[in-house]
């Protein structure tokens, strides 16, 4: 055959010898050497008969043209054709394309004398691909290769275990795209082969906007068949293997090439922030998505962790920008990645150093005057820096995962306090508390409530939980766990509100006791006609739906009255009080005289209010 012209020739009718002929003239040779020499095993013969019909590994002989000339085993199962087919047949015919090559350099040095193994693919009788292990040995009689022996082995299902790992190690499961280790992997080669070059590469890190809302409202499986469409989009921009992967959850991380200013790589991200313009549909419902994306381009020194460090906090700063933009990394952003994470650090600190204290401002009656509640709002006294706004704290803490052991301080230092002061005599009136949206969808919340309870030894009536409209988008959550807390005896309320998303339907059937009117309605209803009509709109629709009603940020006489003669029920805010350390409000809780110290008695207040 042409194929083995390389390999020598062997006479034709070598070629057609039976291996049974063979091993007869083997088992006669190994039976004249074993007179002549005792070393040699008695039973050398039966092991060659138990090795050729017993062996669980197959193999056969091939001849110096590449002929099989036997087979030990049938071989019907792995090639699909029988002995009598498989019989002076070329072993390259089975092979496939491109195991051509290797095989024949395999066999070439066998034949010189060598044993060797190698890794080939052949083609079943079907068509089928298989892959295989084969270990070759020389034939050698008196010195002379006459043919080879083939030991076989299928690695088929090896491989594609190995294929199956090396897919989970590198993609993601879900969308199929590369992933996190992956993508730096690439990003790590592709900055090793433009170093020193002008042109530099540059990356994108995406975040969805909104997703946890998608997943809230359809469901985990809804929100994983959004992110397959966003996937199919994004590829559209970044069509080559490799240049797009899903790092978790609704982030992506795009290689946007080599640039020789950030510039170009912007006029890439605009391109990917249009493939999403386009509305996408869930369950038949249009969702328009929009995403924040961080841009970096690559200085001297950044390796693929630094680049993609950059890229995140570029991303960051878009989203603090207010999303659906993209932001391109600058120098400045380093230091302020810093602080934040020596803020978080600090803030941990700060708990354990009891840097942090509870204010409360009192919460008045409007028709009598007297306290009638009070709000624990945190306050945090820097070693150093002094008092920290907690618009400063409170969302880093948030940001961080740390407002969770925070807001259960929180929640405990309240409730001792309250019960202290109830224990001294002073009036019971209930402390309220404000929950984060980590806090109130943690498994454990009202186990936790109880818990607190019981062991600062609070009634339960005397605690109040300040809820977001927000945190009430998961109807069957929200209602379970209020259920529940109102069951402990626990009182609820919706802070801010006006500002989110509630709906009549939700606030009916929820169980909660009061309404806190956002501040920046209160602000300006004595010059704001819009503003004025929120208010006595949404304290009319409260005592309608049997909800008591607390206006927040209350600050003049004028705000105080217009909230009088539209009968809300309470107010909070700095023309009653500001917010008080511990022991001020300690000392205007003993004061028994202390009412709303405001002329709300007054003759002309009250034809104000007629």
């Amino acid at each position: 055959m042409e194929e083995w012209s390389v390999l020598g020739h062997w006479p034709f009718w070598a070629a057609a010898v039976p291996i049974a002929g063979a091993a007869a003239w083997g088992w006669a040779a190994a039976r004249s050497k074993n007179r002549e020499n005792p070393s040699v095993p008695a039973y050398q013969s039966e092991l060659l008969h138990s090795l050729y019909n017993y062996s669980p590994i197959a193999f056969a002989v091939i001849d110096r043209q590449g002929r099989f000339l036997d087979i030990n085993h049938d071989p019907y199962e792995l090639f699909g054709y029988s002995k009598e087919d498989m019989a002076g047949q070329s072993f390259v015919r089975l092979l496939d394309e491109d195991s051509h090559t290797p095989t024949l350099q395999t066999f070439y040095r066998t034949l010189n004398g060598e044993n060797c193994s190698l890794d080939i693919r052949i083609r079943h009788k079907d068509g089928h691909p298989i892959d295989l292990n084969i270990a070759t040995s020389p034939m050698i009689r008196r010195g002379k290769t006459i043919a080879i022996l083939v030991f076989v082995q299928d690695i088929s299902e090896r491989k594609r275990t190995l294929e199956r790992n090396h897919y989970m190690a590198y993609y993601d499961d879900m969308t199929g795209l590369p992933n996190r280790r992956h993508f730096m992997n690439g990003l790590e080669r592709r900055i090793r082969e433009t170093a020193g070059q002008e042109l530099r590469p540059a990356i994108c890190y995406l975040d969805v906007d909104g997703f946890k809302l998608v997943n809230t409202s359809f469901g985990r499986d809804f929100g994983d068949m959004l992110l397959l469409q966003v996937a199919e989009r994004l590829t559209r921009c970044l069509s080559v293997h490799g240049d797009l992967a899903r790092m978790e959850g609704d982030e992506f991380a795009g290689y946007l090439g080599e640039v020789s200013e950030p510039a170009e790589a912007a006029r890439k991200v605009e391109q990917i922030m249009e493939v999403l313009e386009e509305p996408f549909e869930l369950n038949g419902v249009p969702i328009h998505l929009s995403a924040s994306l961080g841009v970096a381009v690559r200085e001297p020194g950044d390796d693929a962790s630094s680049l993609l460090r950059k890229a995140d906090a570029a991303l960051h700063r878009a989203k603090e920008n207010g999303r659906n933009d993209y932001h391109i990394h600058t120098p400045d952003m380093d230091p302020a990645a810093l602080d934040k994470l020596t803020f978080q650090h600090e803030m941990r600190k700060a708990l354990s150093a009891e840097e942090f204290v509870l204010f409360y401002q009192p919460q008045y009656d409007l028709a009598s005057g007297q306290i009638v509640g009070m709000e624990a709002l945190l306050r945090w006294k820097h070693a150093e820096r002094g008092y920290i706004s907690p618009g400063e704290f409170i969302p880093a803490a948030e940001e961080s995962g740390f407002i969770v052991p925070l807001g259960d301080w929180v929640l405990e230092e309240a409730c001792r306090q309250n019960k202290r002061w109830q224990d001294a005599g002073l009036p019971k009136i209930p402390v309220s508390v404000n929950l984060s949206m980590r806090q109130f969808f943690r498994r454990d919340l009202t186990a936790k409530v109880e818990e607190v309870l019981a062991q600062t030894g609070l009634e339960p009536q005397y605690l109040e939980l300040e809820i977001t409209e927000s945190m009430t988008m998961d109807v069957d959550r929200a209602s379970d766990c209020l259920a529940i807390l109102k069951k402990l005896g626990v009182q609820v309320s919706i802070d801010d509100f006006g500002t989110g998303y509630s709906s009549f339907h939700y606030l009916k059937n929820l169980p909660i006791g009061k309404l806190k009117i956002d501040r920046s309605f209160v602000r300006d209803i004595q010059q704001d006609p819009g503003d004025a009509a929120i208010v006595s709109a949404i304290i009319a629709m409260a005592h309608n739906l049997q909800l008591q009603v607390i206006a927040e940020g209350v600050e003049t006489e004028e705000q105080m009255h217009f909230l009088r003669r539209h009968r809300c029920d309470e107010m909070q805010g700095y023309f009653g009080s500001p917010p008080l350390p511990a022991a001020d409000m300690l000392k205007l809780l003993e004061d028994k005289r202390n009412r709303f110290a405001l002329s709300v008695t007054s003759e002309a207040a009250a034809a104000s209010e007629e």
